[in-house]
């Protein structure tokens, strides 16, 4: 190779047949060189932008799906377990939650769109579908039921409740319901020989019958029905012997965000069902025992009461935070009874529980370490 064809220079004497006159290529090329660079530039900005978009998509695919969780007050055991364990993460959910005073405001914020799940007393789905119109749909359950009716030191019988006023979070919805059929087994009606006020959740029902002896009972569940009776309050009843099996606390939504959010709701359900085995594993007794004295303040005494009764007794936590069936259809069979609901017909479960949820859940923990 010789010397302009290495350069990249020419002679067109032997094209032209001119006098000899040699040119070289490198001023067209140098001419080139903006034009290349500016495509070259714009190929790197181009490719910047392409990246940058691809690392931002990542960012948020990698971001966390945020569920609001409306709950009465206090956080349920299941949750402060999943927080401990790290669930969360694991599952790729971020959980907020937000305690209401009673059940008809969390209710009502979860209708007002306030909220993007709820954990009550399932109950309170029926009562949004049939008495507030609210397409919402049960999704998992959670607990049963270990309500007992306490009352006031002085009274020792159900009868010894005729002519008293009664406390409850809602009037006609789960545990109020329970109340009217335990006092309807003995011959007491309401508004005929009781009065039926609302006070609030558990807590507040607690509160108000230390602080006002004219409330003379309430149906309370652990642990406020084992720090009343250490209090001298008497257990007049229980629900699993007066009424049965009682599926209570769930988890719903409605159906509408439920279908929208499928993945993420499906992710948190399997998040709360890991924690509830774990909850309910005995290995893990002593953490459990201190979860329960941090969280609700109890004493070991009492928290050791709790762990049992919650962990190792029906009604207690669920196995695999399953619904219950044979439960939901009593908490219908109740409604119908006691508040006159489809005309006495309990209608089939089917119409506000569905499984699929439940199901994907125990699906991705199976698929999960």
């Amino acid at each position: 190779m010789n010397f302009q064809e290495s350069s990249g220079c020419h002679s067109d004497d032997a094209v032209f047949r001119r006098p000899r006159r040699t040119w070289c290529a490198w001023p067209e090329r140098t001419d080139r060189l903006p034009i290349a660079n500016s495509k070259m530039s714009l190929f790197r900005v181009f490719a910047a932008i392409c990246g940058s978009i691809l690392v931002s998509a990542m960012v948020i695919a990698q971001e966390p799906a945020k569920i609001k969780l409306l709950t009465l007050l206090g956080r349920p055991l299941q949750l402060v377990a999943a927080e401990k364990l790290d669930l969360y993460s694991k599952f790729g959910v971020a959980v907020q939650t937000e305690n209401s005073a009673n059940s008809q405001e969390l209710r009502d914020k979860l209708a007002a769109g306030n909220g993007d799940l709820a954990y009550l007393a399932v109950d309170n789905a029926v009562a949004m579908v049939d008495l507030a119109h609210q397409d919402v749909i049960i999704v998992m359950g959670g607990e049963g039921s270990q309500n007992e009716l306490i009352a006031q030191p002085e009274i020792k019988t159900i009868k010894g409740l005729r002519g008293k006023t009664l406390i409850v979070d809602a009037p006609n919805t789960a545990y109020a319901v329970q109340l009217k059929k335990i006092l309807l087994l003995s011959g007491l009606e309401p508004g005929k020989d009781y009065e039926i006020k609302p006070v609030g959740a558990t807590p507040q029902r607690l509160m108000a019958m230390r602080e006002n002896r004219s409330y003379a009972g309430s149906m309370l569940g652990p642990p406020s029905s084992i720090i009343a009776k250490r209090e001298g309050f008497v257990r007049l009843a229980a629900v699993e012997e007066s009424i049965g099996p009682y599926q209570a606390a769930g988890f719903f939504a409605e159906r509408s965000w439920a279908e929208e959010h499928r993945e993420p709701l499906t992710r948190f359900l399997a998040a709360v069902i890991e924690a509830q085995r774990w909850l309910m594993a005995p290995a893990n007794k002593n953490e459990v025992l201190a979860l329960l004295t941090k969280e609700a303040h109890l004493s070991p005494e009492v928290a050791a009461e709790t762990y049992k009764s919650s962990m190792t007794k029906p009604g207690g936590f669920a196995k695999d935070a399953a619904f219950d069936l044979e439960g939901f259809q009593n908490v219908l069979k109740l409604r119908a009874e006691i508040e006159g609901s489809w005309g006495g017909h309990p209608p089939a479960p089917g119409r506000y529980y569905d499984p699929r949820f439940y199901e994907g859940a125990l699906a991705k923990l199976k698929s999960k370490p």
